[in-house]
């Protein structure tokens, strides 16, 4: 199944793991004619499976499922522990005490059970894309499969396990780089790196990274993408759960910057306290530092501190709007046709 089959609009809502996602802000998002996702990152598979039912009872247009691909890699756990050690002020601050630093597959086999049983229109990757095997036993029973990629090598690789399509994402893209690998190399901007994916692949590619503005999607359409994944730009979305001290961040024009300060993994948000303190010290290690800081994020988050949480947002987050999500994809929609001179 092609991306151009899945909506009628080329608007596609980004997962927004970890606290935004929300079963009412898929379905709103499907239900304007877009494609709506659920993210399963960081959720029990229980959980997961409510949202699920809870989408499907709100709209029966196609929605999306993103999965966190279970990479791991070598981490120097005596860093982590001293960065941990480095975080008790901040756990004192806040009451809190560190977490403790471990990996986990975030319920790989039980959610890619589900997404299995479940059938839904598209199941997503991040992180890295699964064997040829997973890939084609999700297509034949009904999904598509799409894979995000930062490279034209992770490209290549993903399109070797026969994904359906691939979500390109740019370095101006809020929250984590979805590499293969979490290296230090430049990650290239959404419209050069679409146009090396588009010398390598001749699958359907999805732009994601910075794109706010109908005339952002026709951009990224004009550079060879079929549609365009939007996340930051629905944040403010009263269907979101988006906490207050994120969303009272989002009103304002700081800069963003990349960071593993909050997880270990580098991950685009608005600079705060937390990140100018500690981003040059943060160790290497995802999800093993995600888990010494959740604490202190879930604390200050609590006491309505901006200043020490992750506020992820790309580059384009001062465009975010506060309104219903089908009202924003519809406002795309009509934006996109005034770009593309369909409207007059």
């Amino acid at each position: 199944m092609r991306p151009g089959e899945l909506f009628e609009v080329p608007v596609v809502g980004a997962p927004l793991a970890g606290g935004p996602s929300t079963p009412e802000l898929a379905a709103a998002v499907s239900e304007a004619r877009g494609l709506g996702f659920l993210a399963a990152g960081y959720r029990p598979v229980e959980e997961l499976e409510l949202e699920l039912g809870r989408v499907r009872a709100l709209t029966s247009r196609p929605l999306g499922v993103n999965l966190f691909y279970p990479a791991r890699e070598q981490v120097d756990e005596a860093a982590i522990a001293a960065y941990a050690r480095r975080l008790r002020s901040e756990a004192d601050r806040y009451g809190v005490e560190p977490g403790a630093p471990r990996w986990s597959d975030d319920g790989w086999a039980a959610k890619l059970e589900l997404v299995s049983r479940e059938r839904p229109a598209v199941v997503s990757f991040t992180f890295g894309c699964p064997e040829r095997e997973v890939v084609e036993s999700l297509r034949q029973g009904g999904s598509s499969v799409w894979c995000t990629v930062t490279s034209a090598v992770e490209a290549e690789q993903a399109t070797t396990a026969a994904v359906d399509a691939l979500v390109v994402q740019g370095s101006e893209a809020g929250g984590h780089q979805g590499s293969f690998r979490d290296g230090d190399e430049e990650p290239l901007s959404v419209l050069a790196l679409l146009q090396r994916v588009a010398r390598v692949t001749d699958r359907p590619l999805v732009a994601a990274g910075g794109i706010a503005t109908g005339r952002g999607i026709a951009a990224a359409v004009a550079a060879g993408a079929s549609a365009a994944q939007l996340g930051t730009a629905f944040l403010l979305a009263p269907e979101a759960d988006t906490s207050e001290p994120y969303r009272a961040a989002l009103r304002t024009d700081r800069p963003t910057r990349l960071t593993r300060a909050f997880t270990g993994r580098r991950a685009r948000g608005i600079v705060n306290r937390f990140m100018r303190e500690h981003e040059r010290e943060a160790a290497r290690g995802y999800p093993e530092v995600h888990y010494v800081t959740a604490p202190i994020r879930a604390a200050a988050r609590a006491a309505g501190d901006a200043e020490a949480i992750n506020l992820w947002a790309g580059q384009a987050y001062p465009l975010a709007r506060e309104e219903p999500a089908g009202t924003i994809v519809e406002r795309l929609a009509a934006e996109l046709e005034t770009a593309a001179g369909t409207r007059h």
